[in-house]
């Protein structure tokens, strides 16, 4: 199984979407990958559900993070370089980088702390399983350009 179906696999158990893109890339960031879904935690529903950058991208942008080597902040600008590039791609395959923009929510809509119950109606409403496998797809082709 793939990075980006691993991911998949994941969201569709429960966990949010910046947990299952982090954790379905914890062996390569070398963490437990109990660990990576607590890390990653509040980053789900566009960070602790305000809506804003969807966490797939941040739990992505968290891998190629750990992956860039930087230690004292050596390699912040090849970080962000990477990050940057994984959201412009991200951006053009679902058009906007932005949770509420992708679940088409009002900016005014407060929804609060508590996440959706997880049935199969939600599944079905909610694109995110697949924003999930896009962005664990986008850091999986970055990893394999980076292998060659």
């Amino acid at each position: 199984m793939g990075y980006a179906e691993k991911a998949r696999e994941i969201f569709m158990t429960g966990f949010n979407c910046s947990q299952a893109v982090f954790a379905a890339f914890s062996d390569v960031v070398e963490m437990d990958e109990t660990m990576a879904k607590k890390i990653s935690i509040g980053l789900g529903g566009g960070v602790g559900r305000l809506r804003e950058v969807c966490g797939a991208v941040s739990g992505a942008a968290m891998v190629l993070g750990a992956l860039s080597g930087g230690e004292e902040g050596e390699n912040k600008a090849a970080a962000y370089a990477e990050v940057q590039k994984m959201a412009e791609d991200f951006k053009k395959e679902n058009g906007s980088i932005i949770c509420r923009e992708i679940l088409g929510i009002d900016k005014a809509k407060k929804e609060g702390t508590t996440p959706e119950e997880r049935t199969q109606q939600y599944y079905k409403s909610r694109p995110c399983a697949d924003k999930v496998y896009s962005a664990a797809k986008i850091v999986e082709e970055y990893l394999k350009g980076k292998s060659t």
